[in-house]
């Protein structure tokens, strides 16, 4: 057989039942093998950002391997923004390409280029294949180390020639992932054991891989134990939604800047960071970081490099993150006393009261804004807390219109159906949430953009609508780049601080994203009134094709 023959054989092997890509020349011999290969449907997008988003949505909600396929040197450069969120995010993802035939490399021919150096910095793995008897071994290795936490793309260089090159191989290797589940060193959960069983005011941190290694539940466990309130990642690299937003503890996600975040922390005597980067920072403030000093930490985590990295820990637990916290908290309490039991009950029982006031009171304030069009921004965020269906996925890069209200009001369905960019490579939204509903056929799934954001994936509507995939986005269309004017004002920036600003500003000429998304052949419309948003948000549940509603925001 030819090695692209064998290519997707071993592919569907492995369980690949799509792969997402846009073909060019050194691609051919790929395209002409699928018309007869039916294990695998091809899905296509007319651009590599939208491709890549479209295949890290998949993967993150069906928590299998999603596989890219992309044309040589321009077309993995169209990707790298969304490579670096997938590496951002850990997200299992294959990305091949085609490469040059090796009988012309040495000439440096058109479209060729040093693949491998290009995409090596956010790669677990990255290789080009030069012999047609390594192929097997290397898209083995490859699966294996995409799906081996912590988990993260690898790449894959297929020049031409060899994706034709017939082979008589008669044994490929099999697919063998290790356990993901594995003990931490009993010492360490000793230790921490310790440590917590004797805090007044313990708190939890949480990121993304809480999730991704399906271990909400021990984190809830977790945090009743030790009556200990719960912050997810910052808004600045938030991903999934490790702990219920409706639960008494929850506080909710990070400030974005470090003195709101140390200021945010403050009175608490022990922290517990669990499967989540300690701390990505998004822009300098002060000399302080992120973190109150002196306050213990212990630090939860399957990826070692990010254990004691950039802030010091009492002690560091390196194992999955399920299996720390189911032992931690049996450890903790064997430690505890009856006092310190009862004081945890207490602390959850205060923390209780103060979250319903804190979500009554914004609702009030949200509710008190009257029905204006353009719509203020919590407006809105409140309009779809109200009409959401229950088993809703949603998939947000609209940081300035979300902020965190649909969290805050306890109004996100469920944690695992909540998806936020780690990278913040635009065009990452649009594209995920048809990868979720491709992942998830029976689950309405609600994307909620920015007008920026929107336009650097537009593209993917395309695929939307060729294959009927019934994604319903809500583009918040401000007419600005609204982050980077609060960011400006938040740096002290002098013309800022006078509401000046230089190029951020989209409303001359105005973007009509109702035509926009026509014209890719996706019904839009653009609400005129509070009620007819509403009734947009009523189809959710029953919709079989795509639809974009553009909302004018204050």
């Amino acid at each position: 057989m030819r090695g692209i023959d064998l290519f997707l054989e071993m592919l569907a092997d492995f369980g690949v039942r799509q792969l997402f890509g846009n073909p060019g020349t050194s691609e051919l011999p790929l395209m002409d093998a699928l018309v007869s290969f039916d294990r695998i449907q091809y899905i296509l997008g007319l651009h590599e950002t939208a491709v890549m988003g479209m295949a890290d949505g998949y993967a993150q909600a069906s928590g299998k391997l999603a596989v890219i396929n992309l044309h040589v040197s321009c077309g993995v450069g169209n990707a790298m923004g969304q490579l670096y969120n997938a590496f951002r995010e850990n997200t299992p993802l294959l990305v091949t390409a085609g490469q040059q035939d090796r009988r012309l490399m040495f000439e440096e021919p058109i479209l060729w280029g040093d693949l491998i150096g290009v995409v090596r910095p956010w790669t677990k793995m990255a290789v080009e294949v030069q012999r047609i008897a390594d192929l097997p071994r290397a898209l083995q290795r490859a699966v294996q180390a995409a799906l081996t936490p912590p988990t993260g793309p690898v790449f894959l260089s297929l020049p031409m020639d060899l994706q034709s090159e017939l082979t008589a191989i008669e044994q490929v290797p099999r697919l063998q992932v290790p356990a993901n589940r594995w003990r931490p060193d009993p010492t360490t959960i000793a230790q921490a054991a310790r440590l917590l069983s004797q805090a007044e005011r313990p708190v939890i941190l949480a990121g993304s891989r809480i999730v991704q290694r399906d271990a909400v539940g021990q984190l809830v466990s977790f945090a009743e134990t030790c009556g200990a309130d719960v912050f997810t990642e910052p808004l600045s690299h938030q991903g999934r939604l490790p702990f219920p937003c409706q639960h008494p503890l929850a506080r909710n996600c990070l400030p974005m800047w470090a003195p709101e975040m140390r200021q945010a922390l403050a009175g608490y005597d022990a922290i517990v960071a669990v499967g989540m980067d300690l701390l990505k920072q998004y822009v300098y403030h002060d000399a302080d970081g992120a973190l109150p000093a002196n306050v213990p930490i212990v630090q939860i985590d399957e990826d070692s490099r990010e254990l004691n990295k950039n802030y010091p820990t009492a002690v560091a637990i390196w194992s999955d993150c399920g299996t720390a916290l189911a032992e931690l908290t049996v450890e903790v309490d064997r430690l505890r006393t009856d006092m310190q039991r009862q004081a945890a009950i207490a602390r959850r029982t205060a923390r209780d009261a103060a979250a319903q006031l804190e979500r009554t009171t914004l609702a009030e304030q949200l509710d008190s804004i009257d029905n204006r069009v353009p719509v203020p921004a919590g407006k809105l965020m409140r309009i779809i807390s109200q009409h959401l269906p229950s088993r809703t996925a949603i998939v947000e890069t609209a940081v300035t219109t979300t902020q965190s209200i649909l969290q805050r009001l306890g109004a996100i369905p469920t944690t695992d159906g909540y998806f936020a960019h780690r990278g913040w490579s635009l065009g990452w939204g649009l594209n995920a949430a048809i990868g979720v509903r491709l992942a998830w056929p029976d689950r309405p799934v609600l994307g909620i953009l920015g007008d920026g954001a929107a336009l650097y994936g537009i593209q993917g509507l395309w695929t939307a609508a060729h294959y009927k995939i019934p994604v319903t986005w809500i583009v918040c269309n401000n007419r600005e780049y609204r982050i980077l004017k609060q960011g400006a004002a938040s740096l002290g920036l002098p013309n800022a601080q006078k509401h000046q600003f230089e190029s951020l500003t989209l409303d001359t000429p105005p973007i009509d994203f109702v035509t926009l998304a026509q014209s890719f052949g996706i019904e839009a419309q653009r609400p005129q009134t509070h009620a007819a948003i509403v009734d947009c948000l009523s189809q959710l549940e029953t919709r079989d094709t795509p639809l974009l509603i553009e909302v004018a925001v204050e």
